[in-house]
């Protein structure tokens, strides 16, 4: 293969002029591009550039996004907002609504903005250190589409709904965690059935109760309704699955019920005739100024403190190190920030598909 590496500034360039052309304006194509990249700095590439096509291209090519996004605020307190996004670019919404609660908290502490009607945001985390950025603490959700059955059931009823903190710290990188809050993801099955490569049991369960592991048929099973995947813990109670569960329905609960918005079951993006339609995704963000309580500084170093005495704390014998959350994301980006992002062959093929059907003047070092 040809160098797959294209650098930071040319991908960035490239994905804001690609939005363009489909009719984003230009600085909402910046703040999505932004997003995306941002993913794969990180390395978190299930959200990366190679999404931008089939998640949020194709979405705008089949009517069910809107590129030009009506930030619509419903409700406005001091502290707190409702918004409307009216199906727009969903890291556009979520942009906005974090800045929004960003500013409410750094005048009144505390800033909240519940979100409806949206579309997929990207990476909760890029949020989330919005937050810790201006240092406040960051917290973020969204729902989507039913994937997860709740404990004792075996019906997909939630999203995979992620839960998302932020925290400032006086390191390089704040501290950040941004994951599901089921077991595992479609993604990850893909890849394991790409290697003919058993699913653990216990992270999907079929409709007759039991665990599934064979991916490719998993993979079958989740597309045709007849599995779901296990929330946080696993199925059942044993390894304290009715954990992860409630956590999901935290998330839907926030991403729903103070915006009057839709959940579980409507947010398939299927019509009743089998048609493609918009997905209307619920998020919230938090945002809480660390001033507010006894300043910055003093939040940032106590932060930096538990997490050095967590990695510095007894291994497991043969463990090389210990690491606290948003540490490989930071680690990740410093190994590559001279490289740029890896493309790989399938996303080669859609980046030249869009460049040619756009006509932008790129050329890239895959091509050579």
């Amino acid at each position: 293969m040809s160098n797959p590496y294209v650098d930071w500034k040319t991908i960035t360039d490239f994905v804001t002029d690609a939005f363009i052309g489909y009719g984003v304006p230009r600085d909402d194509a910046a703040i999505c591009a932004d997003v995306l990249v941002e993913a794969d700095k990180r390395g978190i590439y299930s959200h990366g550039v190679n999404r931008f096509k089939p998640i949020y291209i194709d979405r705008i090519k089949a009517g069910i996004q809107k590129p030009v996004t009506k930030f619509e605020i419903l409700k406005e307190t001091p502290t707190t907002a409702v918004v409307d996004g009216h199906d727009g670019m969903g890291q556009v919404i979520g942009y906005r609504s974090m800045q929004m609660a960003i500013d409410k908290a750094k005048q009144y502490g505390m800033g909240m903005v519940a979100v409806r009607n949206s579309t997929h945001y990207g990476i909760a985390g890029y949020y989330a250190t919005m937050a810790t950025k201006n240092d406040c603490i960051g917290i973020t959700g969204t729902n989507a589409r039913p994937s997860i059955a709740p404990t004792f059931g075996v019906e997909n009823m939630m999203g995979t709904n992620p839960l998302c903190f932020g925290m400032p710290t006086d390191e390089d990188f704040p501290f950040v965690i941004d994951c599901a809050t089921s077991i595992t993801q479609r993604g990850k099955i893909e890849y394991w059935a790409r290697i003919n490569k058993e699913t653990p049991a216990g992270m999907v369960i079929a409709q007759d109760g039991n665990t599934m592991t064979d991916s490719a048929a998993i993979l079958d099973a989740l597309t045709g309704g007849k599995a779901a995947f296990a929330p946080l813990g696993g199925i059942g109670e044993e390894m304290a699955g009715y954990k992860g569960y409630s956590y999901t329905v935290v998330v839907e609960l926030l991403s729903a019920a103070l915006q009057g918005g839709n959940y579980m079951k409507m947010l398939t993006g299927i019509g009743p005739n089998g048609e493609k339609v918009p997905y209307h995704l619920g998020h919230f963000f938090i945002a809480v100024d660390t001033d507010a309580f006894l300043g910055a500084d003093a939040f940032k170093k106590t932060a930096g403190d538990i997490l050095r005495e967590l990695r510095n704390s007894q291994k497991v014998p043969g463990a090389e190190r210990i690491y606290t959350a948003g540490e490989k994301e930071y680690m990740a980006y410093m190994e590559k920030k001279d490289k740029g992002v890896a493309i790989t062959e399938a996303v080669q093929k859609e980046i030249l598909a869009v460049r040619d059907e756009l006509n932008l003047d790129y050329h890239f070092p895959f091509e050579d």
